[in-house]
């Protein structure tokens, strides 16, 4: 199996299969993306896999799932792995697997059993999706939150900017928004949403996007033109906490969205940190119970972030460069790429690879340095 293949594979997942199923990532590990979705494809039995789902070998628990896997195979009939890639290039949107140099090795870790493995990312934006993450701290909190929260989440993801160090939030209104804005204008900030990247949620957040887009990144496991449902805002969640070597909870309620990446952080073993606030504040009733059950750091700026962090300041600051020589069909897309600007689809015709095999090189040389996203598609980095 090439890796084109396992990436067309994965890709083709994202557009029948919702996020960090249990039973579809046993299924990945034990088999290759190539062999499950033939086989989603195909309408064919489902491999044997372990799993947890799975692990009650009762009729009515085996008969959801094969529940499952028939939505999945019926929706694989309207999916072209050609025009899915091509539309979502054509949109500036790329695809991200295991082993590229762009795919964040903190990631693997949901790999563990038992975890909800992603089959792969949908990334939009200039920035390198691993690079950014390399020192990061994710920044998270209520939507409606109190100017007393969104002020400390712009004041600390600021500072943290300054620092070399980029935020991570779920793009929501409220403190991620603030987290967001803020370290934008003093630095780099990831984005990671819970719909298609060419879709705008929430609206009013659409000019935000666009701009973070033109230094940082947008970052998503569902596919061009998906809208979001209930459940993938709460699994979408985990990434926020798996990017990232720690998690700030600056204000959230004792039901809160917020809450849920603190558990995943703390499942994954990340530092968990929360920020004080008045003791009459619903809107602070999450963090002090984290600071008080959860042993998470208690922090009020971004000095008190880095303390808790530690480590991550040995990390170097800036993109991660290669110096491997380049392979003969990396050297042939680089050669293709101005300094001016060149777009994805005449970059592939002048080198002679097709526009999927493009994409996914023109990623690499990114995460080499080489590359860098612009308006008129991919430009030499000066």
């Amino acid at each position: 199996m090439t890796r084109d293949a396992d990436a067309r594979a994965r890709a083709c997942l994202t557009a029948v299969a919702p996020p960090g199923d249990l039973w579809l990532g046993a299924m990945l590990a034990e088999h290759g993306a190539a062999e499950v979705w033939a086989a989603i494809a195909a309408g064919a039995a489902p491999p044997a896999v372990p799993c947890e789902e799975d692990g009650r070998p009762g009729p009515q628990a085996r008969e959801t799932l094969l529940r499952r896997w028939r939505r999945w195979s019926a929706a694989a009939a309207q999916v072209d792995a050609e025009q899915l890639l091509s539309a979502s290039a054509a949109a500036g949107i790329r695809f991200v697997v295991p082993g590229d140099p762009e795919w964040p090795g903190r990631l693997e870790e949901l790999g563990m059993p038992g975890s909800r493995r992603t089959y792969g990312l949908w990334v939009r934006g200039a920035g390198d999706l691993r690079n950014l993450c390399l020192r990061s701290v994710a920044v998270v909190g209520a939507r409606a939150c109190t100017s007393y929260g969104a002020h400390v989440a712009a004041e600390m993801s600021y500072e943290l900017a300054e620092r070399s160090v980029v935020v991570v939030s779920g793009g929501a209104y409220g403190i991620d928004g603030a987290a967001h804005r803020a370290a934008h204008s003093a630095g780099s900030t990831v984005v990671v949403l819970a719909c298609g990247l060419d879709v705008d949620y929430p609206r009013g957040h659409a000019g935000m996007f666009a701009d973070i887009a033109r230094t940082g990144v947008l970052v998503g496991e569902r596919p061009l033109g998906a809208t979001p449902h209930a459940r993938d805002f709460l699994v979408r969640n985990r990434l926020i906490a798996a990017l990232t070597p720690g998690t700030v909870v600056v204000e959230a309620g004792r039901r809160s969205g917020a809450l849920n990446t603190a558990s995943h952080a703390a499942e994954l073993h990340r530092v968990l940190m929360a920020v004080p606030g008045p003791v009459t504040s619903a809107m602070s009733a999450g963090c002090h119970m984290l600071l008080r059950d959860w042993n998470a750091g208690c922090v009020t700026c971004a000095d008190d972030v880095m303390a808790q962090i530690g480590p991550m300041g040995d990390l170097p600051e800036g993109p991660v460069r290669t110096s491997a020589a380049l392979a003969p069909e990396h050297a042939r897309v680089l050669g293709a790429v101005s300094g001016s600007g060149t777009g994805p689809a005449v970059i592939a015709a002048a080198c002679g690879e097709g526009l999927d095999t493009t994409m996914r090189i023109l990623g690499m040389l990114a995460a080499s340095g080489l590359v860098e996203r612009c308006p008129a598609g991919w430009r030499l980095v000066r």
